[in-house]
C-alpha cells in the first residue's frame, strides 16, 4: 500500500507543479527578478502558489503530528537538532543561488526531465554531480 500512496503523492505533486507553473523555468526566473517591480514585469503569481503550499504544509503538519504515529509507519521520523548551524545556512544559499541561476530547483527538474526537457537534464546532471561534491566535502 505504501508505494501505492507514494506514488500517487508524486504524481499530484508533479501535477501541481506543471498547472502552478513551477516547471517552468522562465516562469521561475521571472518570479525571482525582483529588479522587474519597478518596471511592472514581475511576475507574482508563484508568490500565491508558495503561499498555498505553505498553508497546506502548515495545516497538514499541525494535524498529522498531533497523531500518535503516522498511517503507513511505525513511528515520525523527524531532526533531534534544533539549532541553526553553518550547514542549515549554507545549504539554502546553494539551492538558492542554482535557483536563481537555473530557474529549476530538483522536483520542477524531475517533472522537466519527464517532458524532454534539455536544460533539465544538464541540470539533474550537475546537481548529481553537486550531491557528489557535497559528500566528498
Amino acid at each position: 500500500m505504501r508505494p501505492v500512496v507514494s506514488f500517487g503523492i508524486g504524481l499530484l505533486f508533479g501535477i501541481g507543479l506543471i498547472v502552478s507553473g513551477m516547471s517552468n523555468p522562465a516562469k521561475v526566473l521571472n518570479f525571482l527578478d525582483l529588479a522587474a517591480i519597478p518596471a511592472g514585469t514581475w511576475d507574482a503569481s508563484l508568490a500565491l502558489v508558495m503561499i498555498g503550499a505553505v498553508s497546506v504544509g502548515l495545516l497538514g503538519f499541525g494535524l498529522v503530528l498531533g497523531w500518535q504515529k503516522p498511517l503507513l509507519a511505525e513511528r515520525f521520523w523527524l531532526p533531534s537538532a534544533r539549532g541553526i548551524d553553518r550547514r542549515i545556512l549554507i545549504g539554502p544559499a546553494i539551492f538558492g543561488i542554482g535557483w536563481g541561476l537555473a530557474g529549476f530547483c530538483p522536483g520542477p527538474a524531475l517533472v522537466g526531465l519527464g517532458a524532454g526537457s534539455s536544460a533539465a537534464l544538464v541540470f539533474i546532471g550537475t546537481m548529481i554531480l553537486g550531491m557528489g561534491a557535497a559528500r566528498r566535502l
